[in-house]
């Protein structure tokens, strides 16, 4: 009897998470059905993008960053975390993928799949609505790493197939040029400039970042549906896709990196750090693993295509993460309760 009413209490444990992230996904998949089903066509998906990145997550990752304290943002033992287990989820990734006969193009962008998550688009509103405005913190330090070294260092090992001089440090510019244009790394700067000097906008202006971030969360995650339609639809487009078990055996392994590996690792790395005695808080480490734990971040099959990577095997990659994290990230969650 204590055993089956045990059980009983973890399914409803799992059943309630499920409950929970259910709408991120859903809006997620209804996002996929609209731009496939032809409901929004292609050319608006770039509209979508630019409310998205430009309005609403700055405006969302600002409010995140002024509410948390200097410190949280500022805590190299999350960097240290993040740094090393994203440094290794990149060299395993490649590793495999060379040894698969990928090049270095498309072995570096699929490990930025398999190490990179969806952060910014999906896990700042879901980790949020799932533990509070508190994981702010943490969770903006893992975006800063991966938009700045993490895809630099992919970005610079994808143009190790090119024989110019200089190809990877150019590419690496490029990138970095690439960041300073994008508002949501000054978007976390000005929020943690205004967490330190206690500073608050003006009651019509608060007001107004508040409607953009709260329009941010099923913005993003639509538009995140749409992304993977339009990413499906071009590689179809672009000819013949490779064999279905082929493609399984070149898929699956990306696919278990990001999903099962990565956060492992991280969840490794947070309870070697507490057995150190210098460990992060309880809620700091959760959030790390659930990070790891998301789907690949939709926006690397916008990089691939610019540097001329396998656009559609990258583009497969995102889908099936983003399918397989419906079941996997809820289990997550709640093992981890």
């Amino acid at each position: 009897m204590i055993l089956a009413g045990g059980w009983r209490r973890e399914c409803a444990a799992v059943l309630a998470v499920f409950a929970a992230t259910f709408p991120f996904f859903a809006l997620i998949a209804l996002g996929y059905l609209a731009a496939r089903r032809g409901l929004m066509p292609v050319e608006a998906i770039p509209g979508l993008n630019v409310f998205v990145l430009y309005f609403a997550l700055p405006c969302m990752l600002f409010r995140f960053a002024a509410g948390t304290p200097l410190a949280q943002l500022l805590d190299a033992r999350v960097a240290l975390v993040w740094g090393v287990a994203a440094l290794a989820m990149v060299a395993l990734a490649t590793a495999a993928a060379r040894r698969a006969g990928h090049p270095w193009n498309d072995a570096a962008f699929g490990a930025l799949v398999a190490a990179f998550p969806n952060t910014g688009f999906m896990g700042v509103p879901l980790l949020a609505a799932l533990l509070g405005p508190a994981v702010a913190g943490p969770v903006i330090v893992t975006i800063a790493f991966d938009m700045v070294l993490t895809s630099s260092l992919c970005i610079a090992l994808s143009r190790l197939d090119t024989h110019e001089g200089g190809a990877a440090a150019q590419a690496v510019r490029r990138a970095l040029g690439g960041i300073v244009r994008n508002p949501m790394p000054w978007s976390m700067v000005l929020g943690a400039l205004a967490s330190a000097l206690q500073w608050r906008l003006p009651a019509p202006v608060d007001r107004t970042v508040g409607m953009l971030a709260d329009a941010a969360s099923p913005a993003a995650l639509f538009t995140i549906g749409a992304v993977l339609a339009r990413s499906a639809l071009r590689a179809r487009e672009g000819g013949a896709q490779p064999p279905w078990r082929a493609a399984l055996r070149d898929l699956l392994p990306v696919v278990g990196f990001k999903l099962l590996v990565h956060p492992l690792l991280v969840l490794g790395l947070v309870t070697a750090l507490a057995a150190a005695g210098t460990g992060l808080s309880p809620l700091a480490g959760v959030a790390l693993v659930l990070t790891a734990a998301l789907p690949s971040a939709s926006n690397v099959s916008m990089l691939a295509e610019r540097y001329g990577a396998d656009t559609g095997r990258v583009a497969r990659i995102i889908l099936w993460t983003t399918v397989g994290a419906f079941l996997s990230f809820p289990l997550a969650m709640a093992l981890l309760r």
